[in-house]
């Protein structure tokens, strides 16, 4: 199969996939738990949040911080309202959630042209 709307999800990676199991299943193949809940099986799914959380920040520069949220459009809004800019630069072909962000954020927004290929060329 070619799987050509990467937009809307994309396959999970084999590695991923390993990695998320024991947590679908299960730890113990007691169920799923929630990392927030006091007892046995929650913290130990908290921990196991805070190792991967470990292992990105792991792939990142020093000194920044990992957040965690629910969706893409959570991250988007964290991101734009959390950035403390005033001027933003969007391409057309953004997905609606950056688009609608930006605009219900307020200031300056300029729009870039794309090619035909969906690059946005240096020099704007």
């Amino acid at each position: 199969m070619i799987y050509l709307d990467y937009q809307a999800t994309t396959p999970l990676a084999p590695e991923a996939r390993a990695a998320m199991l024991p947590w679908l299943e299960g730890p113990d193949g007691t169920g799923f738990a929630n990392p927030h809940s006091p007892h046995r099986i929650g913290r130990a799914a908290a921990a196991a949040v805070e190792v991967a959380r470990e292992q990105v920040a792991g792939l990142l520069p020093p000194g920044g911080r990992v957040v965690f949220t629910g969706s893409a459009t959570e991250a988007i809004n964290l991101a734009i309202f959390g950035c403390g800019a005033k001027t933003f630069a969007v391409s057309p072909i953004e997905h609606a959630a950056v688009l609608d962000t930006v605009r219900a954020k307020g200031g300056a927004c300029h729009m870039l042209a794309c090619d035909a290929d969906g690059l946005v060329p240096v020099d704007a």
